[in-house]
């Protein structure tokens, strides 16, 4: 079964419906965002997740100081690292990474010692897709999200043609700007059980 992961959540609310429609990870943008959260926003949106559930942090060429930082005081899961990412920076973490990969022209897929890797667009958070037909992810020895302009109308499509691990979705379950609940309900819904659409 894809396990789904609903990222660049804010509010308690959006929290509460992701955990209760059954997203396997939820994630928190620690980089310069419009979804960004602070260390104690996201402490405290932590304390509604259970365990079952993997907090996620989002970060953009961190320092391995600042990862610590957090993966302590939030309890992550895991850290998902966009952007330059030193050789070394996965080594002996404390929680399991993924490194994100934004797809371009070559579709080249880098060696990496991250436990994941996630496929994003060119422009991580745009809503765009990216062109799937240049992903190989035929050799890879990680398992792998698949990210980049996912909603509920496509998402059935990109697990059909990656057979991913998970999906990872933020701007598709938005409507202007915001998270909307019905919307990942739906998202959720299409990855778990392939469920029609339903207005």
């Amino acid at each position: 079964m894809t396990k789904v992961k609903i990222c660049g959540l804010l509010t308690k609310e959006a929290v509460e419906t992701a955990v209760s429609a059954g997203a396997d990870y939820i994630g928190f943008v620690f980089a310069p965002s419009k979804r960004q959260v602070t260390l104690e926003e996201a402490t405290e949106l932590a304390k509604l997740i259970p365990v079952n559930v993997k907090k996620v942090g989002v970060f953009v060429s961190p320092s391995r100081t600042e990862l610590l930082e957090v993966i302590e005081k939030v309890g992550l899961d895991l850290v998902q690292v966009h952007g330059q990412v030193a050789d070394d920076l996965f080594e002996n973490l404390p929680c399991a990474s993924i490194q994100a990969v934004q797809v371009d022209g070559d579709g080249h897929v880098p060696n990496s010692q991250a436990d994941y890797l996630l496929f994003d667009a060119p422009v991580a958070g745009s809503g765009q897709t990216f062109d799937w037909g240049r992903l190989d992810t035929s050799g890879l020895a990680q398992p792998f999200f698949i990210a980049g302009g996912l909603n509920e109308d496509n998402v059935e499509e990109a697990i059909q043609h990656f057979t991913p691990y998970a999906v990872d979705v933020s701007s598709g379950v938005e409507t202007d700007g915001q998270k909307d609940h019905e919307k990942i309900r739906r998202f959720i819904e299409r990855v778990k059980h392939g469920i029609s659409r339903t207005k």
